[in-house]
């Protein structure tokens, strides 16, 4: 069984999210798309708490949210008990998060 990961954010993220979620099937992970479903613009809350709740439920058992600054999707994701999420804008940075603060999810 792959490992299940959820991705969302807002329409500033869209087009990462599309590539993203791109590159993890076709690595083998079983993504659950959270929104948003195109460009158009959307406020971040409404997918980022779905989002954390799957994650703090261990629907799913990573989270990515991806949005114009990732600030906000970030403080979002962290008003849930269960969830560590960190700002990562490289990837020694989403490492480091994942390796020494056991993020469960990366903005």
């Amino acid at each position: 069984m792959s490992k299940r990961i959820a991705i969302g954010g807002d329409h500033a993220g869209y087009e990462y999210k599309e590539a993203i979620k791109t590159q993890l099937s076709e690595a083998g992970y079983t993504v659950e798309d959270f929104g948003p479903h195109s460009a158009d613009s959307v406020d971040y809350p409404d997918f980022a708490h779905p989002l954390s709740t799957s994650v703090e439920e261990g629907k799913n058992e990573l989270g990515i949210l991806i949005c114009g600054s990732g600030n906000g999707v970030c403080m979002t994701a962290n008003k849930h008990q269960g969830i560590r999420a960190a700002q990562a804008w490289n990837v020694e940075l989403a490492e480091l998060a994942r390796q020494h603060n056991d993020a469960n999810v990366v903005c």
